[in-house]
């Protein structure tokens, strides 16, 4: 006899294939949310054995210790000093006001550093005697020291701990237009005052058509040197040097270098990073009557023509080379601090946990 073959029905064939693939796909589902599951569980694990780690070290004879090290995280926080060595006409006022408004709910103290004639450069007399204050002036600490100075290293003084700068850059072409108003017009944060060229009613166009002083290339030079600092090589306008000097400060002495152009990002990822003296500041930025109080008045925009021609020379190069390089820099970070959803940026929660600690005793 021979063997009887069963052949199944083509469609229940189908019908058996797709039994099969749904359940590969349900089996596939439940394992991803079983290793969804494990992941949460050792976190879950991790950050109770970090408390009981914790719980340990307040007891067996650990409290002294323990009392000690809190204390000096307090006196830490305390001690902070943030130096905010303010480019003119880079909307720096206006964050200022921020800082104003916010130090005696977040408890802190703000000092204007007001030198002679605005003078970037201190003598280096000046420089001991800032430097001593910044570090050892108690009664105003956690303090936000403002003003227009350029760059000071203070590792030079033999200082074991800096204060923390920060600062503002802007497009240089946009900062002069606005500086050479401002001279002439003012601005509305002190409409009365009198300024220096007031009555000089020139326009940017018409002084670069002429050749004038004010609207020179030579002008453009001073985002550069406030980061290059108190070196004489950083006021040599036009000098490589000064440029690199002033790109390795900004990355490696500076904690966060915002661009005017994105100043409520700048806002914001400093309230996350400290909100010792920043907690609250974005919504004061976006509802502050203060936040963008200083408007330059009378200012406009220069031709294409004018920009086209301060745009030739050398100089608005390298400056235009140092603000890219800022706001790639500060982009990036933005990048690694913040999410966008529905055209609002948010910051990113904590992205990191400690596990594995030992000794377990």
């Amino acid at each position: 006899m021979g063997l009887l073959r069963v052949m199944m029905p083509p469609k229940l064939q189908l019908l058996a294939l797709l039994a099969f693939a749904v359940a590969m796909f349900f089996l596939e589902n439940q394992i991803q949310k079983l290793e969804e599951s494990r992941g949460k569980l050792e976190r879950a694990i991790a950050r109770h054995e970090v408390r009981e780690i914790e719980q340990r070290h307040t007891q067996d004879g650990l409290r002294e210790r323990d009392t000690s090290w809190v204390a000096s995280t307090q006196e830490s926080d305390e001690d902070v000093v943030i130096v905010y060595n303010r480019v003119p006409k880079t909307a720096s006022t206006s964050f200022t006001n921020i800082a104003y408004d916010l130090c005696g709910k977040n408890r802190y103290h703000v000092l204007h550093i007001n030198t002679t004639k605005n003078n970037p450069v201190m003598s280096l007399q000046d420089q001991v005697r800032f430097v001593k204050n910044v570090t050892e002036w108690r009664e105003m600490k956690p303090a936000f020291y403002h003003g227009h100075v350029s760059f000071l290293d203070f590792t030079k003084f033999g200082v074991k701990r800096k204060p923390i700068y920060i600062n503002v850059i802007r497009d240089p072409i946009e900062r002069l237009v606005s500086y050479y108003y401002f001279l002439r017009f003012g601005d509305d944060y002190r409409p009365g005052l009198r300024r220096r060229k007031q009555g000089d009613k020139k326009t940017f166009d018409e002084c670069v058509s002429a050749g004038g002083s004010d609207c020179a290339p030579e002008k453009l030079w001073l985002q550069i040197p406030f980061f290059c600092g108190h070196s004489s090589e950083c006021w040599n306008v036009g000098s490589h040097w000064a440029l690199d000097q002033a790109k390795y400060n900004l990355v490696n002495e500076y904690m966060l270098v915002g661009v005017t152009e994105e100043l409520e990002d700048f806002v914001m990822m400093l309230e996350a990073a400290l909100p010792r003296f920043f907690k609250g500041a974005t919504e004061l930025y976006r509802t502050g009557k203060k936040s963008h109080l200083r408007k330059t008045s009378e200012k406009k925009p220069p031709t294409r023509e004018s920009t086209a021609r301060l745009q030739q020379s050398a100089i608005w190069k390298m400056e235009n080379e140092f603000y890219e390089f800022a706001l790639e820099h500060f982009q990036f970070v933005r990048a690694h601090a913040v999410r966008e959803k529905d055209g609002e940026l948010y910051m990113l929660a904590q992205n990191f946990f400690y596990e594995k600690i030992y000794p377990k005793n």
